[in-house]
């Protein structure tokens, strides 16, 4: 029987809600399909903060540096927001995302027929969405050298150097080819090649990994203001979109929107040892504790992760039951409407547990 180490990092505000509804529906997969779970529960962020005056304490790190896969909330909160440097609760998220050398950030979106009219779009252009977006995680303009501040008065200047190697273009190319090959065969490369020469460098690199590695896969190069817009204007032309650290960070983001709610919106950082799976919504201290959560994003961050440990059978059983339970008409605050039922975080994830258990 397999066994399964993982670190759950309930994290701020909302996370540890939405985290408990995963774990419950975690523990009745793992019972009905075969395979053991080691959990280890441990701080993260904001409450990490409290506890041990860091966000994430090395002794922690080195726990999910051991384990098969990282589950997190979300971070932060206005409680936290004094705070600068190191000592802020989104520092220890990147300072996790480093440690674990995952490269590269996988942000499914897809649109039901029954989610359709959330969409901030017209229905007809909603409908039907299903895009991923694989944003290169650890290079870019956050990360590049030279960066800081010189100067004085209206002399004063700030820079950050956008810097990309081959290896690092290659690498995350390579993991949006493999998951075209899995969906519908169509890779978008993101870049502005006509202004900068790092996306020139980016188009090269990409085009030479399609044609060597994955000459069968469509490939397409776009201008990332031309994304922009097309993701507003037609967002089913896409499949996979991949792009460097700035530009992935801003379209993720717009596309995280199309579905009418963050709430349900799951993602993964890969491609190192330990994969790192989370809600892209963040931790919502205006509604901590109150049962109005959607716990969607985390459920579905626990069948990314079922995936990336092979248990596909329970991560599909997971996708079809929540799109089954929304069909139905059940619903959160976040995505409330008239002539719907609504109903609390808890009451969707057992909704959710019993649906996916009765198609296992």
């Amino acid at each position: 029987m397999k066994t399964y180490k993982l670190v759950i990092l309930p994290g701020d505000g909302i996370g540890p809600e939405v985290m408990d509804q995963a774990v419950r529906l975690l523990s009745q997969v793992s019972s009905k399909e075969g395979f053991n779970l080691e959990l280890t529960t441990e701080s993260a962020g904001g409450v990490a903060i409290d506890q041990y005056g860091h966000p994430l304490p090395d002794e922690i790190l080195e726990r999910c540096k051991k384990a098969h896969a990282v589950l997190l909330g979300a971070v932060g909160g206005p409680k936290w927001d004094h705070l600068t440097g190191e000592l802020r609760p989104e520092s220890g998220l990147l300072k996790l995302r480093k440690s674990l050398g995952v490269f590269a950030n996988l942000r499914p979106v897809s649109i039901p027929d029954s989610l359709a009219e959330a969409s901030p779009l017209r229905t007809e252009i909603a409908q039907g969405t299903d895009l991923l977006v694989v944003r290169e995680l650890t290079g870019g303009i956050y990360f590049g050298e030279p960066k800081g501040r010189a100067g004085t008065g209206v002399s004063e200047e700030g820079y950050n150097t956008m810097r990309y190697t081959a290896e690092e273009i290659e690498r995350v190319t390579r993991i949006a080819f493999e998951w075209a090959k899995k969906r519908r065969g169509e890779v978008t490369s993101v870049d502005k090649a006509n202004v900068l020469v790092v996306s020139q460098l980016w188009r090269d690199i990409t085009t030479k990994v399609h044609r060597e590695e994955f000459p069968h896969i469509k490939l397409s190069h776009m201008y990332v203001d031309n994304v922009a817009m097309q993701l507003v204007l037609n967002p089913k032309q896409f499949d996979v979109i991949v792009t460097g650290n700035l530009f992935g960070d801003i379209l993720s983001d717009a596309a995280a929107t199309l579905g009418g709610s963050l709430g349900l919106l799951p993602s993964a950082s890969v491609g190192g040892p330990v994969g790192l799976f989370e809600p892209v919504h963040g931790s919502a201290p205006d509604i901590a504790g109150e049962g109005k959560a959607n716990p969607i994003a985390m459920i579905l961050s626990v069948s990314m992760m079922l995936d990336h440990l092979g248990e596909s059978k329970a991560a599909q059983a997971i996708r079809t039951s929540v799109q089954e339970i929304l069909a139905t008409g059940v619903r959160t605050g976040d995505l409330r409407r008239e002539g719907l039922q609504h109903v609390n975080t808890s009451k969707m994830g057992g909704l959710i547990c019993e649906r996916t258990l009765a198609l296992l």
